[in-house]
């Protein structure tokens, strides 16, 4: 019979105790005490267990390689001393006369193998004959000395295949003492587990003991501790007497336990605090505490209680009673206590705090929404009328709406930026109108003391009635009762006011509401700075980067151009476009987008295009061209991730740009373009066909050190060449394929469209309601140059038909109409024909073009290049470059794949040459002498 000690168990005495033993964990539960002490015992049991197996194995490891040490030795110098042996090693074979031996040896004695060997360490013996006649693995130095080695070394394969090597190598000496060789038995020590695993049962034997034993003893141990703690576990009583201090001390409600002779057993701090009780009341009888007569009464019967208000002091107080063993015989109650009045008060701040908690996030979410000043403004007064005030104003200096930093010097200035709630009935000052703030007004001083200024009632407001008294008599007839005014401030710089007004509808302002409007004040400030200092950097990047822009066509006559660009909304990009004349009638078109947006990727596209008309200056291939540009980032991103250099500069360093570069040829119609990372343009034919050319797309700019690949292909009279930046085709919704088949869509049919019709309908199919990248687009549309206003012909290597040249050229100038410029074009083709003949190489050929200059190039074999220079007073040349600087309006150098071009231009106006007149030939030459000329 199991007999218990203690109360007996009862379900509805002890309801935590009560539940089904099928959720009861069990007695080694690893959560409980038991069951932990029970795991630190089986992990030490099975320690002990591992560390004596491993001594054992290692003992026994140990011993075996030992007892191969003593029979490796005693085996070698065995056969070492055996009558012969020496005799043998001298013999003219050895081998012959000691293999068998040292076999019968290996086998009688149990050795892996015996090696007899030379004192080089040459082999005459082994298990397997094929090893015979090699070096000897191990060590034999010493042994040639007279000693014996014993070692662990690895050798050749031996019969009884892996283990540890335990091998001795002893001498062999004559009758003199005289080392003539050598002696190596050795014995692999293999598997040793036959000799501890017999010892494992024993072992293991005793830890299984050691774990039922602890068993045993922590199962009894567990069931005395359930017995005596009601079956509840250590952790679980923990959690019940933690819980119980916590709920007790930390509610907000009075608790009190008293006995059955009515003394006062438990009292809470709440308790404390509603009654006012000492520190040392638990213990003392209830009408000892010197409460009021009706709560004492009601402490000491023993009549259930239940909401009863008992005022105690200033407070209202509810009172709840209970027995607290209603079935037994043991007495005492427990008493709640609440504060009603209290509780009041708090609901009704709590409620005034969650309107004002969800007021401050409708500001978070609805203040700022755009980087506009104006908006920003607009919607602090939309978010504070009507939960916080039924009209809102908001003034602010007038730089602030420009974008520029705000100044003492206009404070009394104010422009009316928003206006929220009751604008209609109550008269103000409209939108965008500009307000002079008298100094005592509330506006006035609220910025000149940067601090929260309140008028509880407006009629005694002098300062605000005589900013304009007609106008604040009329609010006041209207119903506006006070006033409370915040200074909009960020970076403890002003920036305006915010003024909140209440009607007589609604209760003043009292002073805790000004924290509230400081908090709502502070966060429309940070959104309006933000809104105004990218109000001022976009005006300056666009500014910037329109001036870098071209901003009217050059004069040429291969292509007729239109462009556009649209800035993003978000900030401006390095987006750039480019038409330049080149010589021979030729122009280059640029597309470019240089990563980033802002003054930095502005700056970065301004050096970008100044590089481009440099390097197109010189002539030069479009893919060298863009071989250039990229040597040129990846210095400038050098440039700004070097040391400090990027310190204090806004934006990031260059990460890369985009660039397309195009010549078009207008005399042979043909068009020569290599792009770095840039889409790939369109090409728009006369009958209204959509085509890419199919330009081979390279790596951006920026990469380095790759090449860039070229295409040319011709373009009929009337086609139009299409460029673009990436932000005219790709969008955050679509994909770039659905961007460019809308491109095509939009450029279906337009072969008899102007380049500007053209640019306006793509504009109007393809700009985004909401551009977050800026787009440019260009629009070219080909022309050809007429033959009949070009002439070219071949020149002979004979400086003698120069006069002859001279005649063609006046003979199709006066077919042109343009007799007047013969004489410098005369002059001119003739020094560049006799450089040509003299200085370069055959053959030499003569071109003449007719447009809005006229242009005379001489082409010749050779890479060499001419210059200008200052001939001597006695040098008899040097003077034919210096004339044609002087008659043409520009001359140059380009290079071909056959040689050089040797160009000049010169302007004509109503068929006649530009030059006014015509200075005399001997003039020139004596100022070009004349060193102070």
């Amino acid at each position: 019979m199991e007999v218990f000690s203690g109360r007996p168990r009862s379900p509805e005495r002890h309801p935590l105790i009560g539940r089904s033993r099928q959720h009861r964990a069990s007695l080694l539960d690893l959560r409980s005490v038991a069951g932990q002490v029970f795991l630190l015992q089986v992990v030490i049991v099975v320690l002990l267990v591992v560390a004596a197996v491993a001594a054992m194995v290692l003992q026994t490891a140990r011993d075996a390689v030992q007892r191969g040490r003593r029979e490796s030795v005693v085996a070698a110098q065995s056969f070492a001393s055996a009558p012969g042996t020496a005799e043998a090693l001298r013999s003219r074979d050895p081998t012959a006369v000691l293999q068998p031996r040292a076999e019968e040896v290996r086998k009688r004695t149990g050795v892996d193998f015996v090696v007899a060997m030379n004192t080089r360490g040459i082999r005459f013996t082994y298990p397997y004959p094929r090893e015979i006649g090699k070096k000897f693995v191990g060590t034999i130095a010493p042994a040639l000395k007279g000693h014996t080695v014993i070692e662990q070394a690895g050798g050749p394969p031996l019969p009884a295949g892996k283990g540890t090597a335990v091998q001795a190598v002893v001498p062999v000496t004559d009758s003199r003492g005289k080392v003539v060789g050598l002696v190596s038995a050795g014995i692999t020590v293999k598997n040793v587990a036959a000799l501890w695993l017999p010892q494992l049962p024993i072992i293991l034997g005793s830890g299984a003991a050691a774990l039922a034993l602890s068993m045993t003893g922590t199962t009894l141990v567990a069931r005395r501790v359930r017995r005596q703690t009601y079956d509840l576990a250590p952790a679980e009583l923990a959690q019940l007497y933690e819980h119980h201090d916590a709920v007790l001390h930390a509610v907000r409600e009075g608790v009190l336990i008293t006995g059955t002779d009515g003394r006062l057993l438990l009292a809470n701090d709440e308790t404390r605090r509603l009654l006012d009780l000492p520190a040392d009341v638990q213990g003392r009888l209830v009408w000892e505490l010197g409460l009021p007569e009706p709560i004492t009464r009601l402490l000491s019967s023993p009549e259930a209680v239940t909401d009863e208000v008992h005022l105690a002091g200033d407070r209202l107080l509810a009172v709840n009673k209970r027995l607290t063993y209603p079935q037994g015989d043991r007495g005492g109650s427990v008493v709640t206590l609440r504060d009603t009045t209290e509780l009041a008060a708090v609901s009704g701040r709590a409620e005034v705090a969650r309107e004002r908690l969800k007021l401050l996030y409708e500001a978070g979410v609805g203040i700022g929404t755009t980087l506009d000043v104006g908006r920003t403004a607009q919607e602090l007064a939309d978010v504070a009328a009507p939960q916080f005030a039924d009209l809102v104003t908001v003034d602010l200096l007038d730089a602030v709406l420009r974008g520029w930093e705000p100044t003492a010097e206009g404070w009394r200035h104010l422009r009316r930026a928003a206006i929220g709630g009751e604008q209609r009935m109550i008269p103000v000052y409209p939108l965008g109108e500009v307000i002079t703030f008298s100094r005592r007004t509330p506006q006035m001083r609220t910025m000149q003391e940067r601090r929260v200024m309140l008028e509880a009632d407006l009629r005694q407001a002098h300062g605000w009635r005589e900013q304009d008294p007609e106008r604040a008599r009329k609010a006041l007839e209207c119903g506006l009762r006070s006033l409370v005014t915040v200074p909009l401030q960020a970076r403890n710089v002003p920036l305006g006011v915010v003024n909140f007004y209440r009607t007589v509808d609604s209760p003043a302002f009292q002073p805790e509401d000004l924290s509230f409007a400081e908090e709502l004040a502070v966060r429309a400030a940070l959104a309006i700075d933000n809104a105004r200092r990218f109000t001022r950097e976009h005006a300056m990047a666009v500014t910037l980067q329109r001036s870098l822009l071209p901003r009217a066509q050059p004069d040429q006559d291969a292509l007729e151009v239109a462009w556009r660009y649209l800035p993003a909304e978000a900030g401006v990009g390095g987006d750039w476009f480019d038409v330049i004349p080149l010589s021979g009638a030729r122009v280059a078109l640029v597309m470019g987008d240089v990563v980033g947006h802002g003054l930095h990727a502005a700056a970065t596209m301004g050096r970008l295009r100044t590089a481009v008309h440099n390097f197109s200056t010189l002539d030069l291939p479009v893919d060298e061209v863009l071989g250039n540009l990229d040597d040129l980032v990846v210095r400038m991103d050098n440039e700004e991730n070097a040391g400090d250099a990027a310190e204090g500069h806004e934006g990031e360093g260059v990460t890369g740009a985009t660039c397309l570069y195009a010549v078009y040829d207008p005399v042979a119609g043909a068009c020569t373009m290599a792009r770095a990372g840039h889409p790939e343009p369109v090409v728009v034919r006369p009958d209204g066909t959509v085509t890419c050319p199919g330009v081979p797309a390279s790596t951006p700019l920026g990469l380095g050190g790759y090449p860039f690949e070229t295409a040319e292909f011709s373009l009929p009279k009337g086609s139009q060449l299409v460029l673009y930046t990436d932000g005219l085709v790709e969008d955050r919704t679509h994909d770039i394929d659905v961007g460019l088949e809308r491109l095509r869509q939009a450029l279906d049919g337009s072969g008899r469209r102007t380049p500007e019709e053209t640019c306006q309908a793509v504009i109007d199919a393809m700009k985004p309601s909401h551009s977050s990248d800026d787009i440019a687009l260009l629009v070219a549309r080909t022309r050809i140059f007429p033959p009949s206003c070009a002439a070219e012909w071949d020149v002979p290597s004979d400086t003698a038909v120069v006069p002859s040249v001279r005649a063609r050229c006046r003979e199709t100038l006066r077919e042109w109409g343009l007799e007047e410029a013969g004489f410098a074009t005369e002059l001119i083709l003739s020094e560049l024909i006799t450089n040509a003949i003299r200085y370069g190489l055959p053959p030499v050929s003569v071109r003449l073009l007719h447009g809005r200059c006229l242009i005379c190039e001489v082409s010749d074999g050779s890479g060499t290049s001419p210059r200008l220079r200052r001939a001597a007073t006695t040098d008899e040349g040097g003077r034919g470059l210096f004339l044609v600087a002087q008659f043409a309006q520009r001359w140059g150098t380009r290079y071909t794949n056959r040689g050089k071009v040797i160009w000049a231009e010169q302007l004509l106006h109503e068929g006649t040459s530009a030059v006014p007149s015509q200075t005399p030939v001997d003039f020139l030459l004596d100022q070009f002498d004349d060193p102070d000329g």
